[in-house]
């Protein structure tokens, strides 16, 4: 599975890549919490859509590099320290017509969050709340099945995911519904 957002996709087609988090620096510059792996392939776009406060508006990043543990972003019109503020927490979107073509059988988290999980049995599990990483492998939250009961299933292609089809929006599992 390749990540490059970990983000649901509004009905707009956009997916939130990630959000401006606190100014660094007198410049305007902002601090960026990235959802892409890697963190700075969202500099890879020259454009973003940011909302705040319920508004979208198109931005052109002027320049971005690595900091630290981090990143860190000059945005068009964003110059001094205080209009960096006012930016902070702004969600940062792309349309997902802007992500890369994966290959047969590669998935965007957002891609897979929503889809009905059921086991091989035909036994419905839930549906995929989120995703997270793992130092092994992936890891799909899986909740609002009959049961009530929140599952955590990994992301293991031709192991424990036997097929997704996003189209039906179903996932089938090799799963124990007991487990």
């Amino acid at each position: 599975m390749k990540d490059t957002t970990n983000s649901k996709a509004p009905a707009s087609d956009n997916v939130v890549m990630g959000h401006l988090m606190r100014p660094y620096g007198v410049k305007g510059w902002l601090w960026v919490y990235s959802h892409s792996n890697p963190m700075e392939s969202i500099l890879d776009y020259s454009e973003w859509i940011i909302e705040k406060g319920g508004v979208r508006r198109p931005v052109k990043v002027i320049q971005g590099r690595r900091q630290g543990k981090g990143v860190v972003v000059s945005l068009e019109g964003i110059t001094t320290r205080e209009l960096a503020e006012s930016m902070a927490n702004a969600q940062i979107m792309l349309p997902t017509s802007a992500l890369p073509t994966l290959d047969q059988g590669d998935y965007y988290w957002y891609q897979l969050e929503g889809l009905q999980v059921i086991t091989l049995e035909g036994v419905v599990l839930g549906k995929v709340d989120h995703l997270f990483e793992t130092g092994a492998n992936d890891v799909l939250v899986v909740t609002g099945g009959p049961d009530g009961r929140e599952r955590l299933l990994p992301y293991l292609p031709d192991d424990v995911i036997r097929e997704i089809d996003l189209e039906a929006g179903t996932m089938h599992v090799d799963w124990d519904p007991e487990f």
